[in-house]
């Protein structure tokens, strides 16, 4: 029986978990405060999202990615960043249909193989924000996201 968490990942007790659900409280209240909805991803993907939404030839797609095949033999992937992911579901699910502007967060575990090394693991926490949509070029130079950050 293993009795050690996989390399470059880590547990959270008890004792951190109030903090974990303070940061995320803050975070989804500032979003909610400039109009953006949560997204929930799955953990996982096709591999091809992530090798045309970050590009082949770069060290996430060619190195630092978590891809298996399925018992159905096609390429899975443990998901290294969302944005992708978010997109993906925007096109998928025609949030683009009312041709308004999408604003969409999403705070999550992400996976990219890479020798742990202080401050870096191989499972670590994100939080993204994501402007989507016709008006979003033309929204973005002033937009809140800026503000959010400050």
């Amino acid at each position: 029986m293993l009795t050690n968490a996989p390399r470059g990942t880590k547990d959270i007790l008890p004792d951190a978990v109030g903090a974990w659900t303070h940061v995320e409280h803050v975070i989804r209240d500032l979003c909610a405060r400039y109009g953006y909805g949560e997204i929930r991803t799955p953990m996982f993907e096709h591999t091809e999202l992530f090798q045309r939404g970050i590009g082949d030839g770069t060290d996430v797609v060619d190195k630092e990615m978590y891809t298996f095949s399925d018992r159905g033999d096609r390429s899975l992937t443990l998901r290294p960043e969302n944005t992708a992911s978010a997109v993906r579901a925007y096109l998928q699910n025609k949030l683009y249909a009312d041709g308004g502007l999408q604003k969409l967060f999403y705070i999550g575990s992400m996976f990219r193989y890479d020798r742990p090394q202080a401050g870096r693991m191989r499972e670590f926490h994100q939080f993204g924000v994501e402007a989507l949509g016709e008006r979003a070029l033309r929204w973005m130079p002033r937009s809140s996201s800026s503000r959010m950050i400050f």
